[in-house]
């Protein structure tokens, strides 16, 4: 069997459209239940649904061979697996944001709040900028409108949220969007199916674009 870790929520329904179309179907994901785990024999492949910021973690742990994870979450947390095709599902930008009457001048020490600490860190840090990162979990837009930042880095897709906050992008990071992953040594030993799996979800995206 190879294990793959779908994120519960929309993406994961999404991404496994693709694994259907693809010939990796499993009847028992449709149907109305409780269960977390679902094989199909005839084709080989066993799914199961996790919190979206942890598949990547059963994927580098050998839990899961090959998994569904945003670029977010694999620069945040930047865990030792392979990359190995981009879906083009799930997308959205990483920004910078803040009150609309922010300027940064440059010179005080910027304070940023984030759950993407490491991502953040990284940007400024290619930008020669001096920032104080505030580490938040929830609410993120709640941050300048208190003073408790003067920006946030965070993930946006439509910007409404934003927007009704009073809040407007002012650089955008990159974008994200969500990406096929493997465990290094799941890939070395189950290298013919999951090149067929990847074959095959290419196709999917193609149509897509």
């Amino acid at each position: 069997m190879l294990n793959v870790a779908l994120p519960k929520g929309r993406l994961g329904e999404k991404v496994y459209d693709m694994f259907e179309k693809s010939g990796y179907d499993c009847p028992l994901i449709r149907e109305e239940n409780r269960k977390l785990i679902f094989e199909n024999s005839k084709t080989g492949v066993r799914f199961f649904w996790v919190k979206p910021s942890d598949v990547s973690i059963y994927v580098e742990r050998g839990a899961a061979d090959i998994g569904v994870a945003g670029k977010d979450i694999l620069l945040e947390y930047k865990p030792d697996v392979y990359e190995l095709l981009d879906l083009n599902v799930g997308k959205c930008k990483m920004v910078v944001a803040a009150k609309k009457e922010f300027r940064d001048d440059g010179i005080k020490i910027l304070k940023v709040a984030t759950k993407f600490t490491n991502i953040a860190a990284d940007y400024y840090a290619g930008l020669g900028r001096d920032i104080d990162i505030i580490k938040l979990n929830g609410s993120i837009e709640l941050a300048p409108i208190l003073g408790l930042s003067d920006i946030i880095v965070d993930i946006v897709e439509t910007g409404k949220t934003l927007k009704e906050n009073n809040l407007e992008v002012k650089e955008t990071i990159l974008p994200i969007s969500a990406r096929l992953i493997a465990n290094k040594a799941s890939f070395n030993f189950k290298r013919e199916t999951i090149e067929k799996i990847v074959f095959a979800i290419k196709g999917q995206v193609e149509k897509s674009d």
